[in-house]
């Protein structure tokens, strides 16, 4: 039996096991949260060290990409000193490869359609999603300015991303994570960043994409219609959508015993698979393994 164990910094109450089979391989994954304690959750991984097959990083990253350049978190520097034999994941792999093809795939069936409105609310930690959503040919604003900043500043074009990106983010990493991203029990709030501002944008679009976790924080008391396309979600947050009036949810990994891992475990499990870890930015080997498993995005009707 495989074990990949996810160590996150987010909540506790979000903690879940399951079981699966990849390839004809068992599959333990387990999802453990430390409530926004970095050195807890750095410990947790030197005593998992080697007696799991893979450790992903939870509730943060260890690199945002800006295209193919990498830069380095600097709280997350933590995380690499921790585990030498483990691979150690945080799912940038499968947010290159995975969420491109969920993509690709969701424009073929007709779910995706060039006359929408899309929302990325971050895409520096999503580039593939950002990149492919860019290319269905509907208007796209980029939400790393309005959520992570909290200014009044859309963009609206990956070359405007990407200027912004390589000015902002040398300076970014260097900060605490939580000064950028919701952690420890800051995840079990629904809304509690929404405003006025924030609504506008989420009223705007047709398609609210990326990571759960800023949309959970800024989504507005009202969602009817929407589409919601994101990660990890747990059947609370199901709910919770749907009862909001989201038309649709949309997870880039398998649903598993009611929950969707994040990218972190399932890289994990790809790099298990492999025997080895791509560095990136050439994640061409994930392409292969995720081809070979037939994986396609988890698309949920919650309201008609």
């Amino acid at each position: 039996m495989h074990r990949v164990v996810s160590v996150s910094i987010g909540s506790s109450k979000r903690n879940h096991k399951a079981r699966a089979t990849f390839l004809g391989k068992e599959f333990e994954l387990e999802r453990i949260g430390t409530d926004g304690d970095i050195e807890k959750a750095a410990q947790m991984m030197r005593e998992l060290d080697g007696r799991v097959d893979a450790i992903g990083v939870g509730g943060t990253d260890l690199y945002l990409w800006l295209g193919k350049k990498r830069y380095t978190i600097r709280d997350s520097k933590v995380f690499l000193k921790a585990v030498k034999k483990s691979f150690l994941t945080d799912g940038s792999g499968l947010k290159h490869t995975l969420e491109r093809k969920a993509v690709e795939y969701l424009v073929k069936e007709g779910v995706f359609k060039p006359y929408y409105k899309y929302l990325v609310v971050s895409a520096v930690d999503r580039w593939g999603m950002a990149e492919s959503i860019y290319r269905i040919g509907g208007e796209v604003i980029y939400g790393d300015v309005i959520f992570a900043l909290g200014i009044n500043f859309p963009v609206r074009t990956l070359r405007a991303l990407f200027t912004i990106g390589s000015l902002a983010l040398p300076i970014a990493v260097q900060l605490p994570f939580s000064m950028l991203y919701p952690i420890g029990k800051k995840q079990e709030e629904y809304g509690s960043g929404a405003n006025n501002m924030t609504n506008r944008y989420f009223d705007w679009a047709d398609v609210i994409a990326g990571d759960f976790l800023y949309i959970k924080k800024y989504m507005p008391e009202r969602l009817d219609g929407k589409i919601i396309f994101t990660n990890t979600t747990t059947p609370e947050d199901a709910q919770e959508v749907a009862r909001r009036g989201a038309k649709m949810l949309i997870t880039t990994t398998p649903v598993l015993e009611g929950r969707s891992f994040g990218t972190n475990v399932m890289e994990g499990v790809f790099a298990t698979l492999l025997g080895y870890k791509p560095e990136g930015p050439d994640f061409s080997p994930y392409e292969e393994l995720i081809d070979k498993m037939g994986i396609k995005p988890t698309v949920r009707i919650l309201n008609e």
